[in-house]
């Protein structure tokens, strides 16, 4: 349910973690991903096929099954993270986060006051446990919050500096595909200035003591991604291992029956 934010404290920690990617929106497909061995699963509301008030159900299914969940909201409107976070999320993933102004507005909507501007409602929602947390506003809602900006324009790399001194911003989590194609160059991100663009991110986020998150993406592998500093690496998509194992089910039918 809630309570303290373990895969804060395990990246905290320096430990690499590998997540999944749940977008097929099904409680299901969560518990399995998690019995599978994925036990950080990101929650995809951007993408997925899920909205906001079907993500705490897969949040439940994550965590009831063992794990830790992420959730990648659709935006970064105030509403939209205040929601959230009263529904329980303590990890949040924003997209398109192009500016420091825009990192530290989200960060101002994530955190109570004096330190931000959340709205309050503690004793009613389920962040709190409905009320069953007293001490939840004042200390623990900022102590459990583990709060990524995804960096997906070269607009937005040099700004990273910035952002490493907002309150309340804990990684920046780089989108290499959106950075290729924002630079003209969609799905081929190993062009030597995409890798650039993202090295200079990376720089950027080591220098300020900012948390790096991405995804495994082709050319890289886990390995190559930790030694670059990726404390968070999100690897398969529930859609593509599926599809994979029906196309692979497929061949090996009509290679059996001609």
């Amino acid at each position: 349910m809630t309570g303290h934010n373990r895969l804060k404290a395990r990246l905290k920690a320096g430990e690499t973690v590998a997540a999944a990617w749940l977008d097929l929106g099904s409680p299901d497909v969560a518990e399995l991903l998690v019995h599978a061995g994925w036990d950080v699963i990101v929650v995809d509301c951007e993408h997925g096929a899920a909205g906001l008030e079907e993500a705490v159900n897969l949040i439940r299914a994550v965590e009831a099954a063992g794990g830790d969940a992420v959730l990648r909201v659709p935006d970064g409107n105030e509403s939209t993270l205040k929601r959230v976070l009263d529904k329980g999320a303590k990890s949040i993933m924003v997209p398109m986060v192009q500016t420091a102004d825009k990192a530290r507005e989200i960060a101002r909507s994530c955190l109570y006051p004096p330190r931000g501007r959340r709205g309050y409602a503690a004793p009613i929602v389920r962040a709190t446990g409905y009320g069953a947390r007293p001490d939840y506003a004042r200390e623990v809602a900022h102590d459990e919050l583990l709060l990524m900006v995804q960096i997906e324009h070269p607009d937005a790399v040099d700004e990273v500096a910035q952002m490493a001194t907002i309150p309340g911003i804990d990684m920046i989590f780089v989108g290499p595909n959106d950075l290729a194609a924002a630079m003209g160059h969609l799905e081929d991100m190993d062009r030597d200035d995409v890798r650039a663009v993202i090295a200079r991110a990376e720089g950027h986020a080591k220098a300020g003591g900012l948390m790096q998150g991405t995804v495994l993406w082709p050319g890289q592998d886990y390995v190559s991604l930790r030694d670059a500093g990726y404390g968070f690496i999100v690897g398969p998509c529930d859609v593509a291992m599926l599809a994979q194992a029906a196309r692979d089910a497929r061949a090996d039918c009509k290679r059996q029956l001609g």
